[in-house]
């Protein structure tokens, strides 16, 4: 059998399969295999390089190793590439999704209310997860479908979804990082006494409430800034920045402070301003450096119409 054509470090079978070959150059001899297919491989998570280890995915010279085997110049390398199996596990939804930017790499969408994103308990179909695998059918091929953040179902807003490994394995970096930059629209319960502030403190599961997040010394650090936008009678339209990015963080913050989200059905307890069907809340600006160009990019999406006439009524009561 001829010997697969050598490209750099790399050389493929043509046509392109699910099947990788490499050549260990000698800058990577005497590493171990995870850390040398880290390098060669960098548009995956370690993660799941070393699970494609364990299950006999990657061989050297065609036997199968642990993690921890070295490999040195001249090794020849096997990689099986396959799709993540829960996401092979879902089906495509042709469902209409609102695209603000799209490229080779990147995808970012106006997220509708009632829209959820990842597949779960009571929502198993009509998922963004769903949509986008009929968007892109190599978002099967993907953790998650290319999703790296997410949004409640009934908020709104900006959401930026990775279409190749290389910018879900940099989003992902980034958004650890805090460098993607996330801003809020929201209408809160109440007027606030300060024009601007920050809330920080630690956030998990609630210790008898599994389904709600709470201020818990035991969670992970989370930090929101806000400022007002303006007041009204008994309400405020505020501006929220997060830079970490728990789950429920502004809705928990907001609560926190004695301010729930106006119509939050987890955290607005019984302070009802005005009727309204969901948390009001809205992912209005994104903004991040592309994940291959490195240039800075950043979009905003309008308040949805629901929020506007939202704000209109407060204005109209005083």
């Amino acid at each position: 059998m001829p010997r697969p054509a050598v490209y750099g470090r790399a050389y493929e079978l043509k046509p392109m399969t699910d099947t990788r070959y490499f050549e260990i150059p000698a800058e990577l001899s005497g590493l171990r295999l995870d850390q040398v297919v880290a390098r060669l491989l960098p548009e995956y998570s370690r993660g799941r390089l070393q699970a494609w280890i364990e299950a006999g995915q990657i061989t050297v010279g065609g036997r199968t190793v642990a993690v921890r085997h070295k490999v040195y110049r001249g090794d020849q390398l096997c990689v099986q590439v396959t799709p993540m199996p829960q996401e092979a596990d879902h089906a495509p939804e042709a469902i209409a999704l609102t695209v603000v930017f799209e490229d080779e790499h990147l995808l970012v969408i106006n997220k509708p209310a009632g829209l959820v994103v990842h597949p779960g308990a009571g929502n198993w179909t009509g998922t963004l997860m769903n949509a986008l695998l009929h968007h892109g059918p190599d978002a099967v091929n993907l953790p998650r479908a290319g999703i790296v953040h997410r949004l409640d179902k009934d908020t709104t807003g900006l959401l930026v979804v990775a279409k190749t490994l290389i910018a879900h394995t940099a989003l992902v970096r980034d958004l650890q990082a805090r460098q993607v930059k996330r801003i809020y629209q929201a209408v809160a319960v109440g007027r606030f006494a300060a024009a601007s502030g920050t809330v920080e403190g630690a956030m998990g599961r609630h210790p008898t409430q599994r389904t709600r997040m709470a201020m818990v010394a035991s969670g992970k650090p989370a930090t929101t800034h806000w400022r007002v936008l303006r007041q009204f009678a008994a309400a405020t339209h505020i501006e929220c920045r997060l830079e970490t990015g728990r789950t429920h963080q502004i809705r928990v913050h907001m609560n926190h402070l004695g301010h729930p989200l106006l119509g939050d059905p987890v955290y607005g307890g019984r302070r009802v301003v005005t009727p309204f069907p969901r948390q009001a809340l809205h992912a209005w600006r994104l903004g991040l450096n592309h994940p291959v160009s490195g240039v800075a990019m950043q979009w905003e999406a309008d308040l949805p119409d629901d929020m506007q006439r939202l704000l209109q009524d407060l204005a109209d009561a005083g």
